[in-house]
């Protein structure tokens, strides 16, 4: 009676540690699984801008945004500037060069600057 207990006992521990095995795994395929999907999402989204990247459509709509063509039959618009009118010139300031006295000079060589300059 008491083996048989003790055998039963050691099946009932066997059969809990398969089980706890049983529910990692399972845990484990769901995970597999949602990374599946995830990637077969991912592929057939890639292919899809593949096949329309090589589509003629595509081409087109580059060639009229980006590339500046136009097909028979469109008439393109150039903008011009109005008769007479020209556009205004920027002007940039250039900065006036300040003159020093030679003594400033060489005194700004031997003493600080600011003290060169005046500054109490």
């Amino acid at each position: 009676m008491v083996i048989g207990l003790l055998v039963l006992v050691l099946l009932v521990m066997d059969f809990n540690s398969r089980m706890a095995e049983l529910r990692r795994l399972s845990d484990k395929k769901d995970e597999v699984a949602a990374q599946v999907t995830s990637l077969v999402q991912t592929q057939t989204q890639l292919e899809t801008q593949i096949a329309y990247a090589t589509s003629d459509l595509a081409v087109m709509e580059w060639g009229y945004q980006e590339g500046h063509q136009a097909r028979e039959g469109d008439f393109p618009v150039v903008p011009l500037e109005e008769p007479g009118g020209e556009p205004e010139a920027t002007k940039v300031p250039s900065p006036t060069p300040q003159i020093e006295n030679n003594w400033q000079v060489w005194l700004s060589l031997f003493v600080d600057e600011d003290s060169s300059k005046g500054s109490p």
